[in-house]
């Protein structure tokens, strides 16, 4: 799978928040999207998923502009910003929920995800009960729970400790050897320097690819001052 992102612009009224971006992703890569909150980060996420339509540029999955064509984005899940779930349902029902769109998955499967991300011992735990924390691990067990060919997760480790942190990055490292192609939004250092191979750096709509070691770099930096 490869995702072509040519001369991509985007507009709200007349505040340009994306500018003339192209870049072109690969599957069994991780990429890193890094930049101040408002830089773009997740417009152009939501560009990527089809939430969004481009002001101007296309958006071509192996060579096919899937919004032109009003398609959804093949083998495609993510987690944009907080995620959101039905409060009086377990965290297994809601996942049982989703899964019953498509009928990919059955119960072994959902269990086997939340086993992975650390949410086996909550199954049965009515969603509203759940802390930021275990809110977000479900929001990860869906991207991952169907085996999707690209991944896209906006800051994915809000609220996560330290021990889940280190396990969802060795889940999302495991998928990379499976040949996914992974999008991380992110301001982290470490998830830059532990799971990225590509960055891609977000200024006030203008998008440039950076070296990783400068960009890590530039970070300690900023961590010092």
């Amino acid at each position: 799978m490869i995702i072509e992102i040519k001369n991509v612009s985007k507009k709200f009224k007349k505040t340009e928040v994306l500018k003339n971006v192209s870049m072109t992703l690969s599957e069994g890569t991780i990429y890193g999207f890094v930049g101040h909150n408002g830089s773009g980060k997740t417009v152009l996420l939501k560009l990527i998923c089809a939430f969004l339509e481009p002001s101007s540029g296309e958006i071509l999955f192996d060579g096919e502009n899937i919004i032109k064509n009003n398609k959804f984005p093949p083998s495609t899940r993510a987690l944009i910003e907080r995620p959101t779930f039905i409060s009086e349902l377990t965290g297994e029902e809601n996942l049982e929920l989703l899964a019953n769109i498509e009928k990919k998955v059955g119960t072994e499967e959902i269990e086997l995800t939340l086993k992975k991300v650390g949410l086996i011992e909550d199954k049965d735990k009515l969603y509203y009960k759940f802390s930021l924390g275990m809110k977000q691990k479900l929001g990860i067990a869906q991207v991952l729970m169907e085996d999707p060919k690209i991944i896209i997760l906006d800051e994915p480790f809000n609220g996560l400790d330290e021990e889940s942190t280190k396990n969802i990055r060795n889940l999302l490292l495991e998928e990379k050897k499976k040949n996914k192609l992974i999008i991380l939004a992110t301001h982290i250092k470490e998830d830059m320097e532990l799971l990225c191979d590509e960055i891609y750096k977000f200024n006030d709509g203008v998008v440039t690819k950076e070296e990783k070691e400068e960009i890590i770099k530039t970070e300690e930096e900023m961590e010092v001052i």
